[in-house]
């Protein structure tokens, strides 16, 4: 019989490569933090911040690249649990992380709450949402509970929780049949186009990121963690890489058009904005492809740079997100009462972008350090139960999105 460590292609159900995997990727975790500090500087209006994100340069934003990274880490973290624990460890470990983001949610609903409240201001109440929270509490939290009632901002927390909960089915039909999961994921967000399908929120409104659509950039991670290997080479092409360049200009110029000066025939625009994000229009899908093709070409997984103070901090920022999410929604209230009561002047504009982005470097440091503590921490020695140096760095490695660190095993 032929050793099946030699055949070049996986077996269905085989282990992936990437989950044996050997080193980590610190782009993951330098992408989702700088995506971290997009989010928190698109979340404050009228921030000239928001120039620094992509949001004012094409068609998709900062969301398609944290969900897309969250389908790539969950793949990793999930898929080696697997390997290690079995499916019941897996399940059980998404469970957990579900409920996890679920908690942070409704706590930061509170949050929000009590920050409007303690403030007093008419005009944050209607921006955040919370004012039905304060005339109906009762029906505000019992909807909440169900996650159809959200704040500004927190959208992204309840459609993270139903696709952890689910990720277990997800992956398990990733490893069997691969491309045909991605077939049906991409039949389910074309039918999303075709008949407006959508999720029902509280009170007479849809979700604002509509998972059925989402749910595309999910499995697309997740599938390029099982089948990278095999599309790499066309991914990392020439061809691949003029395509994507060219949309990049082309997207460029009309979003260039549409926020500052006419330089395409008006109409044209107008056939384009504004994108449907919520249903995750197929022109920020490709958008974010071409993004992530050209990425790919110039950051490669050794290059020094991701080792410079700056994106070091980004990954802190990375390896803690759910806390840092959290954290932002917050500071971006904070920094739209200050607008709004202080002064929207440009000096204010730059002075809370550059508070809100160090605030959440110094808290995400201060966590970091926290979980190294308690890594260092000797494991208690028992004769008859004895904790293996590999099964306590498995279990010391961080949480799963938001907040996934990707470590050997």
């Amino acid at each position: 019989m032929l050793d099946r460590t030699h055949t070049s292609k996986r077996l269905i159900g085989e282990t992936p490569p990437e989950f044996r995997g050997a080193g980590r990727d610190l782009r993951i975790d330098v992408c989702r933090g700088i995506a971290l500090w997009w989010i928190f500087l698109d979340h404050v209006p009228n921030n000239i911040g928001s120039w620094l994100t992509p949001r004012n340069y094409g068609f998709c934003d900062a969301a398609e690249i944290f969900m897309f990274i969250s389908g790539v880490t969950c793949a990793l973290a999930y898929g080696r649990t697997r390997q290690r624990d079995g499916w019941s460890g897996m399940i059980g470990r998404s469970l957990r992380r579900g409920w996890d983001i679920y908690a942070a949610f409704l706590l930061l609903t509170l949050a929000c709450a009590v920050l409007v409240y303690l403030t007093g201001s008419d005009d944050l109440a209607d921006h955040s949402n919370t004012r039905i929270l304060f005339e109906q509490p009762g029906a505000s939290l019992a909807h909440a509970a169900i996650l159809q009632y959200r704040p500004v901002n927190t959208d992204v927390l309840p459609v993270f929780v139903i696709f952890h909960v689910l990720f277990a089915p997800l992956l398990w039909l990733l490893l069997r049949a691969p491309n045909v999961t991605l077939g049906l994921s991409l039949a389910l967000y074309a039918l999303v186009h075709v008949f407006g399908w959508s999720v029902p929120a509280w009170r007479n409104s849809v979700w604002f990121f509509n998972p059925l659509a989402w749910q595309l950039l999910i499995v697309l991670g997740a599938w390029c963690v099982i089948e990278g290997e095999k599309f790499r080479p066309w991914v990392m092409s020439r061809p691949a890489l003029v395509l994507a360049i060219l949309y990049l200009v082309f997207s460029l110029v009309l979003a260039l058009n549409w926020g500052i000066k006419p330089l395409v025939p008006q109409a044209l625009t107008d056939l384009v904005f504004p994108l449907d994000k919520s249903n995750l229009s197929p022109l920020r899908l490709l958008h974010f492809l071409a993004l992530a093709v050209v990425a790919l070409r110039l950051i490669p997984q050794d290059w020094r740079g991701l080792s410079s103070p700056v994106l070091r901090c980004a990954g802190c920022c990375g390896e803690n997100s759910l806390p840092i999410y959290c954290l932002g929604v917050l500071l971006a209230l904070a920094g739209h009462l200050t607008l709004l009561d202080i002064s929207a002047g440009l000096a204010m504009q730059i002075l809370l972008s550059l508070a809100g982005i160090l605030m959440m470097i110094a808290v995400a440091r201060l966590l970091h350090a926290i979980n190294n503590k308690r890594s260092r921490q000797p494991q208690r020695t028992q004769t008859d139960e004895t904790v293996s140096p590999t099964f306590s760095s498995c279990q010391a490695d961080g949480t799963l999105w938001p907040g996934t660190r990707i470590t050997s095993h």
